[in-house]
């Protein structure tokens, strides 16, 4: 069985050579493992859980990590990142970008805000529009 900081170097490789984001932060069941998305982006539980918009507790209770409202919440905010990472310089950057950038086209709101309110896929519209050459 490999050690806390053995999987977390794992899981930085696997960043760093290509794999998705989302994947490098999955456990074995497929689930997203919330430790793994702190201990990744050097936040505690309760800062991820803000940064996803659910309640402190759900990151906590193992029957509530699991429940379709907290990993649909995580995968959403995984891949915003995922797909910002590149052009942001790195996984770190691209987390300072969804939650302080303000976007044009969503009247000065950050992505973290708009998934907050449920609105992830206008984000990953926006995202696939600015990919394609077009404006703010």
């Amino acid at each position: 069985m490999l050690a806390k900081w053995d999987i977390m170097a794992l899981t930085a490789k696997m960043a760093d050579v290509g794999t998705p984001l989302i994947l490098s932060y999955m456990d074995p069941a497929g689930q997203i493992a919330a430790e793994r998305v702190a201990d990744g982006f050097g936040m505690s539980k309760s800062q991820l859980a803000e940064t996803a918009g659910l309640a402190r507790e759900t990151l906590y209770r193992s029957e509530r990590i699991g429940a379709p409202k907290a990993q649909g919440r995580l995968r959403e905010m995984l891949e915003i990142i995922s797909r910002v990472t590149e052009w942001a310089g790195g996984k770190d950057q691209a987390m300072a970008w969804y939650r302080a950038q303000p976007l044009p086209a969503f009247g000065g709101r950050t992505a973290e805000s708009l998934v907050k309110d449920g609105k992830a896929a206008a984000v990953r519209d926006y995202l696939d529009h600015m990919a394609l050459g077009g404006f703010a």
